[in-house]
């Protein structure tokens, strides 16, 4: 009798741990973590919509990983002509659902250091749309930034 019940206890236990199991895997969502490059960006100030990129001549990646974000955006002429630029920073992030918040602590833009941004990002396969506000008032940003990335 005894050793029906410990058969039962034990079959109980290994269904009960391969539910788990599958919860868990139906549960992952995608990884953010590895290398975007920046596909399309717009930045909205009141009324007024500029699209800002794609830019010729230019490219943008962000990185992530699992605690950690850089982004780098230069010229693909090695910094010659009228079109140089390089632009870079990074930070933390805390990603919750689809809550998305960046500690920026590394910007060329110095004022931009320390500050923290709060967004939303959604994965659809291997495109990443980061959507929110910037605002700083200091600086006398207060704008919407639509970015879109695709996966490297």
């Amino acid at each position: 009798m005894k050793s029906k019940f410990y058969i039962l206890a034990l079959l109980t236990f290994c269904a009960a741990c391969g539910e788990k199991t599958s919860d868990a895997e139906s549960s992952t969502s995608p990884s953010i973590i590895g290398t975007w490059a920046l596909s399309s960006s717009k930045v909205i100030t009141k009324n007024d919509t500029l699209v800002t990129f794609p830019v010729k001549n230019q490219e943008m990646i962000k990185m992530f990983t699992e605690s950690h974000f850089t982004f780098m955006k230069h010229d693909i002429n090695q910094g010659k002509g009228d079109s140089a630029v390089f632009d870079a920073g990074g930070g933390t992030y805390t990603l919750k659902g689809d809550d998305y918040s960046e500690h920026l602590q590394y910007c060329n833009y110095r004022d931009w250091e320390n500050r923290d941004f709060h967004f939303k990002l959604r994965l659809k396969g291997d495109t990443l749309i980061q959507s929110g506000i910037e605002k700083i008032d200091s600086l006398g940003i207060d704008q919407e930034i639509l970015e879109v990335y695709v996966r490297e």
